[in-house]
């Protein structure tokens, strides 16, 4: 079967797992910016990934829009954010951004990565309103993702990614392939 990876990754992590799965599987991963939609519609299985922002996952317009172009195939989503795995989290994420006719695609988690510094003003902006705000609670009380957004200090790189979060979606390609 023949395979792609698309993904749209504004600060690295989740390229990275793209990589990471391309390596495994053999498909080419390529950008949204750069996916030529004839291109990934001759492929078999087409995954998708994108990171999390303001609880949307950033490559989910570009599936909407081209979902028409890939009826009958095998799509697999996967997400990356900072903070850990949080069942509430990920199934409010998944009410969010998988309705209608994204429904029934699966999408898997993987942790990525935290850098204030080479963030975008705004997104450093936020972030660091954001952290003002989250400071202002007990750390019992903090959410886990408000609990990760504290762990980075201001002027330090954190990095979660970690390549055992694709053995889910490699078990999803294979079973795909079946």
């Amino acid at each position: 079967m023949t395979g792609i990876i698309v993904y749209k990754s504004k600060y690295g992590a989740t390229e990275k797992y793209a990589k990471w799965l391309s390596e495994e599987t053999g498909y080419p991963c390529v950008p949204v910016k750069e996916a030529d939609i004839n291109e990934v519609a001759r492929n078999d299985i087409i995954i998708v990934g994108g990171g999390v922002y303001a609880s949307g996952i950033t490559c989910i317009p570009f599936l909407k829009k081209n979902l028409n172009r890939l009826k009958g195939k095998k799509i697999i989503v996967y997400t990356c954010a900072a903070s850990p795995y949080d069942k509430k989290f990920f199934d409010a994420l998944i009410e969010m951004n998988m309705k209608d006719d994204l429904k029934d695609i699966p999408v898997f988690y993987c942790r990525g990565a935290f850098d204030l510094k080479n963030m975008s003003f705004a997104d450093r902006t936020l972030c660091r309103m954001l952290r003002k705000a989250v400071a202002k609670k007990e750390p019992k009380d903090r959410e886990l993702w408000e609990g990760a957004l504290m762990e980075c200090k201001e002027d330090e790189a954190c990095d979660w990614t970690d390549r055992s979060y694709i053995k889910p979606i490699l078990e999803a390609v294979q079973n795909a392939g079946l």
